[in-house]
């Protein structure tokens, strides 16, 4: 899309771009390519229309000269990709099941990356079918920078269709069906819910949030939109958080072991922390 073309519904120049990009990355750490620009006009045009603006640069002007506006909450959701499914990258959850019954109880789980729950969900299931019961010895953070997908993973609530791929039993025993105005619909049972806790983090930041140190965590189809630098510093963050031998799930695209020498390909992307780390020292000193 040819930037500052007359017949766009607002000024939309190379210079605006280029801002976009430098600001989702110093937010976010979100690299955006060159052939990204139809995208960013696509998707930020929603708030300027919403906002009222006309031009790029004075939308963009609002969030540079307003640091801690929560437009800066709603730029970075526009920007961020969210594409998931249940069970997505099957492989990884016959591993995942067999690790859970390794490992002392109970099993710290964190989904970094939820989307909208999806991958949240599978991960329960998983460990409910692994300790045989609906209320396996398991705790999951499922975590994302977009607020808005993330709501939807907490309610747990999908669109038939988004569950029709799963087995008549797993829909049985994990969902339930909606009725009246919610026809159509399922939701993810209470019980399940009930494992989870739900936190808006951003990656990049310096401390998280402390929950623990964690046996697992899907970090999956995430990095990829990181550039090696930044990669490297979420991955060294990661094994601060991580209990000895603990494993991080990958999407199927990524590849750390040409960033980072803390972790042993185990599996089809999966990597097991190497060694005998432990956040323990990390921990003293007051920051995650």
């Amino acid at each position: 899309m040819p930037a500052g073309t007359r017949d766009l519904e607002f000024e939309f120049t190379t210079r605006d771009f280029s801002r976009v990009r430098d600001m989702i990355y110093q937010r976010a750490g979100i690299a955006l390519g060159e052939q990204k620009q139809e995208m960013v006009y696509g998707r930020l045009s929603r708030r300027l229309r919403t906002l009222g603006f006309t031009r790029f640069s004075a939308y963009l002007d609002l969030l540079e000269s307003q640091p801690g506006n929560d437009e800066w909450v709603s730029f970075t959701n526009a920007l961020t990709t969210n594409l998931t499914s249940f069970f997505r990258e099957a492989h990884h959850f016959p591993m995942l099941a067999e690790f859970l019954l390794t490992r002392q109880t109970p099993v710290n789980i964190w989904c970094a990356g939820s989307s909208s729950g999806e991958e949240t969900w599978s991960i329960v299931m998983t460990a409910c079918e692994a300790f045989d019961s609906l209320n396996p010895p398991i705790t999951v953070l499922a975590s994302d920078i977009d607020t808005q997908v993330l709501k939807t993973a907490e309610q747990g609530i999908y669109p038939v269709e988004r569950v029709q791929k799963l087995a008549p039993d797993r829909l049985r025993r994990f969902f339930l069906k909606g009725s009246g105005s919610q026809e159509g619909f399922v939701r993810i049972r209470p019980v399940l819910q009930r494992m989870v806790r739900f936190h808006a983090i951003n990656l990049l930041s310096e401390s998280w949030p402390d929950f623990g140190v964690f046996d697992v965590i899907f970090c999956r189809n995430v990095m990829i939109y990181f550039d090696k630098n930044t990669q490297s510093k979420i991955l060294t963050h990661f094994t601060r958080v991580m209990k000895p031998q603990a494993l991080l799930f990958a999407g199927h695209s990524e590849n750390f072991l040409n960033i980072t020498s803390d972790f042993s390909l185990v599996g089809k992307t999966v990597y097991r922390l190497n060694g005998n780390r432990s956040s323990n020292a990390f921990a003293e000193s007051g920051r995650l």
